[in-house]
């Protein structure tokens, strides 16, 4: 007998869509029957999306988002909800990271990655979080009324790694603010949950991984393999599903054991 999941009439808002891991959520969710939002700076970008998404029958919107603008980010929101309807789940993906050194990490860049990564993702969960739990209050016990946040946080919140030590405290600030929303939304309803994805081959490092020090780092991983988006649209779809009713507060590796 099949499982299958649907998203049929539901509205995902995914932050960071324009390329790599977000554009591959959003055609996840899509193709589960989600209408898709997609956001990001890069707008061009987001309509060859919107494009292929169409193509293969899904509901598309795109919308101008800079999350380090809390302006920008309450209009994105506004105007998400006014076109395509309440949003059922967001997919808070959007993440900056540069290489450097400890001591070599200059208050720009500091605030460059802190500015994405963390301010800008708990603002745009605010105030999504802020429209879910108007929706909850007086909705009916266990009903998806509530909604889904998936954090997009990183194995490197959890394991710190070489000349990425800021980027690394960032995305353990994304852990803790998964925790700490999901300790106070839970009870209406609204399942706060974050992904810890390992190293993912995508557009903008796949380069990396045909050079001398990209190999040398994938003989380093337990299967000696970095993995696909795709590998992540199981788990994507299972946190934005009304399955998903029991999962909440979790930080969830998806490493293929890097940080065991």
């Amino acid at each position: 007998m099949a499982y299958s999941m649907d998203l049929s009439g539901r509205v995902a808002f995914v932050t960071g869509a324009s390329s790599g891991l977000g554009a591959q959520f959003a055609k996840t969710l899509s193709r589960a029957g989600a209408a898709v939002v997609l956001a990001s700076r890069r707008v061009e970008k987001l309509k060859e999306l919107r494009a292929q998404i169409e193509g293969e029958g899904g509901d598309a919107h795109v919308l101008a988002l800079d999350v380090t603008d809390l302006g920008s980010i309450k209009a994105a929101v506004a105007h998400a909800e006014t076109e395509v309807g309440s949003i059922d789940i967001l997919v808070n993906n959007s993440g900056v990271s540069t290489t450097q050194r400890i001591q070599d990490v200059e208050e720009d860049v500091y605030d460059f990655i802190f500015d994405t990564n963390v301010k800008g993702a708990f603002f745009v969960a605010q105030e999504v979080g802020k429209r879910m739990l108007a929706r909850a209050r007086g909705a009916a016990p266990g009903t998806y009324t509530g909604g889904r946040i998936i954090n997009i946080a990183s194995m490197a919140g959890l394991k710190v790694l070489p000349q990425i030590g800021a980027y690394c405290m960032s995305k353990a600030a994304v852990v803790q603010m998964t925790k700490a929303m999901a300790l106070e939304w839970g009870r209406f309803g609204i399942n706060v949950n974050a992904i810890c994805p390992g190293y993912i081959d995508t557009e903008i490092n796949h380069h990396h991984w045909q050079t001398e020090q990209g190999q040398k780092l994938v003989q380093m991983l337990p299967r000696k393999r970095v993995g696909q988006p795709q590998d992540l649209d199981a788990l994507i779809v299972l946190l934005a599903s009304g399955q998903s009713h029991f999962i909440n507060g979790a930080v969830i590796a998806a490493d293929d054991g890097f940080g065991v």
